[in-house]
């Protein structure tokens, strides 16, 4: 079976832009939440958010003018502009460029997205009804339709290989990095950019969010307290913004051309609770079938995994639901493992929250370091295994579980191990 590994990362989130700023930000327990600054909330119940920092003042802030024309920059909604971003990144990262057709034939694209362009929408509904349908731009439908951060990416690099996206609410990162590596198994692809996209942090977004009760809102005075997984205190998820993009490639090909690799693609399970249109099965079976089958493809036995970045949302339900799915997959092994939520730093970046804790998987086991848990100062009751609390600690760190659930219940987790 052909072994498929990690040659480039790239990341735009609320801790900015970069692999590097993200993961010292994230280690050092900065929260990328804040007020949010982007719209007008004093109608909403929800005031806080991740953004993407774009500020010149911060110091890894999002800079669109510096990779994209101010006219192209019209034609695309925010979640492809951040999507195309990370891929231009990523593919730096990892040095490829194809050199003939047949390289750029078989290299592909698949970066999804969980709700794609909403502002866009909104925005030309409005003209719509205000000005009439002759009104309505010819970019409209292309910068809002979700597979477009995948036909951009291709178009600008000149990807010929398969193309096409995900779209599974708040798994679709996870599930665009392992359909990806499947596309690799099966001789369809030799490289592969993937990963997930999002920008639906805009008054619809968050009105839409807010009237399921599904966000936090009793820390508005305190927008970095607010993401708190596991915590007694916790009241729903912050939202944020960004992408998270990986080139994956067979390791033959990354071998035979010298990349680095930053580590291997090892297992993807995935399942459906068929329960409920927003809410997790209160059993946990479909998160513990899809980790259970990540793990039984990878090969590995319960005791080799040494963190799990947990989907932990910081919902009431939620984060429990999970935590006694991990219990009873793991049993006793569980002492032996360390799991944390790293969306305690960056808010939930709904479709693209996957695509960026992979990625914080695999920079976990390249460093050496397991993430933080911001903000659990009074974990709940049953919260009796290490959920690495407030900071960041050392740990020989080999295989790593990431896992990512999704509204109408879709789960996808995905095993990644060290550098061949």
């Amino acid at each position: 079976m052909t072994r498929v590994v990690i040659t480039g990362m790239g990341l735009i989130t609320p801790l900015g832009r970069g692999v590097n700023a993200n993961w010292k930000s994230l280690i050092s327990g900065i929260s990328g939440i804040t007020s949010i600054n982007k719209f007008n909330t004093k109608d909403f119940s929800c005031k806080i958010g991740g953004q993407v920092p774009t500020n010149k003042t911060h110091p890894s802030f999002f800079d669109v003018d510096s990779f994209i024309s101010p006219k192209d920059k019209k034609r695309m909604d925010d979640f492809i502009l951040f999507g195309l971003a990370a891929a231009d990144d990523a593919i730096v990262d990892s040095g490829w460029k194809p050199q003939n057709d047949m390289q750029c034939d078989r290299t592909g694209v698949i970066i999804g997205s969980g709700i794609g362009g909403l502002q866009t929408i909104y925005n030309n509904s409005i003209v719509l009804k205000e000005q009439g349908p002759r009104r309505i731009s010819p970019f409209f439908i292309p910068s809002s339709l979700i597979n477009l951060i995948s036909g951009q990416v291709s178009i600008r690099h000149n990807f010929r290989g398969p193309n096409h996206a995900v779209v599974t609410a708040c798994s679709t990162g996870a599930h665009a990095i392992g359909d990806a590596a499947r596309i690799i198994k099966y001789g369809n692809a030799d490289v592969m950019v993937a990963g997930g996209a999002e920008a639906a942090l805009c008054p619809l977004g968050v009105a839409g969010f807010s009237s399921i009760k599904a966000l936090s809102t009793s820390f508005n005075d305190y927008p970095e307290k607010a993401s708190r997984p596991w915590d007694q205190s916790r009241d729903g998820f912050v939202m944020g913004e960004g992408s998270g993009v990986v080139v994956l490639e067979s390791y033959e090909h990354a071998k035979s051309r010298n990349a680095k690799i930053y580590g291997e693609i090892l297992g993807y399970g995935l399942s459906g609770d068929a329960y409920h249109i927003t809410a997790p099965a209160e059993n946990g079976d479909g998160g513990f079938r899809a980790m259970k089958g990540a793990i039984d493809d990878a090969g590995l036995n319960l005791l080799d995994i040494d963190y799990i970045n947990a989907h932990g949302t910081s919902t009431p339900k939620g984060d429990m639901i999970e935590l006694n799915a991990v219990k009873r997959l793991f049993q006793k092994n569980v002492n032996n493992l360390s799991m944390s939520s790293t969306k305690s730093s960056t808010g939930h970046l709904l479709g693209a929250s996957g695509s960026v804790e992979f990625i914080f998987s695999v920079l976990s086991i390249n460093n050496k370091i397991v993430p933080a848990t911001l903000n659990l100062e009074n974990p709940s009751d049953g919260c009796d295994i290490d959920l690495v609390p407030i900071s960041a600690k050392d740990k020989e760190i080999s295989y790593v579980l990431s896992n990512s659930f999704g509204f109408g219940g879709t789960n996808a987790s995905l095993v990644v191990g060290p550098s061949p």
